[in-house]
């Protein structure tokens, strides 16, 4: 993934973001209400914005590969410059609103106002009420933990509890964990309700109806057009989805019995292997079909053939100028962290930058030799060669097509990690042929097709929060409603309006957009069906691997250096030839496992 701020940063951001806002801008009265003056505003805002970056960046990168008291606040300094930079030029820019202008320049304004997913109000005192609810409700959440009542003493923090419910077959114990987590955030939600009502304030400021309405007009078209969108995309995939659920649920009642898991209704959320029963695939031995050998071991083949970090990445690199793309620039390879130092502590996560929003590419990661950080390397150098596609653009056009486009674009190459990739590139000896698809195909839903509800819920229940659709007396209600008609499950005990669910995950107190998460899985799978056709590739969609093939990496370079300069449906006619987001594709490439399970289904009671 493209990294953001770090956790231990998060809430000096936070606090700077709002506290920033609302204070008379510099740039007020500059430039006349003009296209002119407004050209002229826009020219240099682009000039402050893009130091601002790089000046974060820096900062960030040396604060995540050396890891202090002072480079985090330093680092925290220089994210809390960016932030004020950014709030500061869009309160500017409504200067310039209903001044008739060419429609490139109008977007770059849209493209201003949305692209910080909190604005506080102008009145100074009520700036500092949200930076401090915005700051508290993510220290809740960083430093929750589950200290049961006994005489231990022992308390449970998040990774402790999330390894309960991955690893644990026993109910009692999962529902012990999961009720365990939600502890941490019923003193949330008093402030969730202020922190609505202040987030709100600030978002009318820009001109917007509500929060959710800023969010969703970063889309190229009206803020209601884009709900209905995402809901036609996941009508479109539904029907998988709930085939998968059929059977899952029919599996986990074998396992644990069916007053725990009756055959008709939604399934308790606390026994699919995770803490928001958003990825299944920790219980892929209880639901998995017999044939899951894929007939190879990624992760032998790598350490058989004594590849190194760096040769790890060197695949990646290959796949990527197999297509036609440039090789990574020098610089790349001095200053990129690939393995975890002896003597300091690192940031390990994997992420992509893009340090001087040019061409100064890196990736920050402590790669092991195996097949998950093989296909972790080539997802993270999608980022990195995506960048430098469209390092040549004005910088608000520095970016993707629209936020789920970037990870998409990471995953669409991870897809191509085929049998057939591997022969070509001497990792595996022969093909091990079909036996071990339908294994590979179920393990890939159970995180990929499981996630795909959970995405648009978790902005369904926000956006109706933000406009009053519903109320705080609804909180939990609200939630769980959702949950039961996207997800099918339901909550394992009893639950209240004492309690607020929806605090327990990250992104909820973190105010973090999520649809962009379920709309990177749609475009993956249509990106992917496309290129393959291009390729000429005839087979299987899950079988199909864009390696070397250079008609393929061309479109697919046309697309990446539009950035986002163009709307969104722009670029992805540019790669697929249409311009809808289509969920079709993810029904084709897992064509063979929706076959099997409606054999699998055929008798059961499916819905709920």
């Amino acid at each position: 993934m493209i990294r953001t701020l770090h956790p231990s940063c998060w809430c000096l951001a936070i606090l700077a973001l709002v506290v920033s806002c609302g204070a008379p801008s510099e740039h007020d009265g500059t430039y006349p209400r003009t296209t002119e003056g407004a050209t002229a505003f826009m020219q240099e805002a682009e000039g402050q914005l893009l130091q601002s970056w790089i000046n974060a960046e820096r900062a960030a990168w040396v604060q995540e590969n050396f890891i202090t008291d002072d480079t985090e606040l330093i680092a925290a300094d220089l994210q809390r410059q960016k932030i004020a930079t950014t709030v500061d030029l869009s309160r500017a820019s409504t200067r310039f609103d209903g001044v008739d202008m060419p429609e490139e320049l109008a977007r770059k304004f849209r493209m201003l106002k949305t692209s910080l997913p909190l604005v506080a109000p102008a009145d100074a005192d009520l700036q500092a009420e949200l930076a401090q609810i915005a700051a508290s409700m993510s220290s809740m959440y960083g430093r929750g933990s589950y200290c049961p009542e006994g005489e231990s003493g022992e308390c449970f923090d998040l990774g402790q509890l999330s390894r309960i419910m991955a690893e644990s077959r026993d109910p009692n114990e999962l529902l012990t964990a999961w009720q365990g987590w939600r502890t941490i955030s019923p003193p949330m939600r008093p402030k969730y309700e202020r922190f609505v009502e202040l987030a709100n304030a600030g978002a009318q400021g820009l001109g917007f109806d509500d929060l959710g309405a800023l969010w969703r007009s970063g889309y190229d078209m009206p803020p209601d057009d884009f709900s209905a969108e995402v809901d036609r995309l996941w009508e479109q995939v539904r029907p998988l989805y709930d085939a998968l659920h059929c059977h899952v649920r029919a599996k986990l009642g074998e396992t644990y019995g069916t007053d725990l898991v009756p055959q008709d209704a939604p399934v308790p959320a606390h026994l699919f292997g995770n803490m928001w029963a958003q990825d299944w695939t920790h219980i892929y031995d209880l639901v998995g079909p017999g044939e899951s050998d894929p007939g190879f071991d990624m992760t032998a083949l790598l350490q058989a053939n004594d590849v190194d970090a760096r040769g790890m990445v060197r695949y990646g690199e290959g796949f990527f100028t197999s297509l036609g793309f440039d090789p990574l620039p020098e610089s790349f390879w001095e200053r990129s962290l690939f393995t975890q130092p002896e003597d300091h502590d690192v940031v390990c996560h994997a992420s992509a930058w893009d340090i001087d929003w040019v061409d100064d590419l890196r990736i920050k990661m402590c790669i092991n030799i195996n097949a998950e950080d093989f296909v972790t390397v080539h997802h993270e150098l999608g980022h990195n060669f995506y960048q430098r596609a469209y390092g040549h653009l004005d910088p608000l056009y520095r970016n993707s097509a629209n936020d789920g486009f970037h990870e998409a674009v990471g995953d669409v190459i991870a897809l191509s990690i085929t049998p057939d990739y591997l022969m070509r590139v001497g990792l595996l000896d022969r093909d091990p042929g079909p036996a071990g698809d339908l294994g590979m195909l179920m393990r890939t839903a159970l995180d990929k097709i499981a996630f795909l509800p959970f995405g648009p819920l978790i902005d369904q229940w926000r956006w109706k929060v933000f406009s009053g659709e519903i109320t705080p007396e609804q909180y939990n209600a609200g939630w769980w409603e959702l949950r039961q008609r996207y997800q099918g499950i339901r909550p394992p005990v009893e639950r209240t309006e004492q309690d607020f669910d929806p605090g327990a995950k990250y992104h909820i107190p973190a105010n973090t957009p999520y649809t962009r998460y379920f709309m990177a899985y749609i475009l993956e799978f249509q990106m992917h069906r496309a290129l393959c056709e291009i390729a000429g590739y005839e087979g299987p969609l899950h079988r199909c691997s864009i390696y070397q093939n250079e008609p393929a990496g061309q479109r697919l370079i046309e697309m990446l250096e539009m950035g986002a300069s163009r709307p969104w449906p722009d670029a992805l006619e540019a790669l697929t030839g249409e311009r809808e987001m289509d969920a079709t594709a993810i029904l084709d490439y897992f064509a063979p496992l929706m076959a099997w399970l409606e054999e699998q289904n055929q008798g059961r009671t499916c819905g709920w």
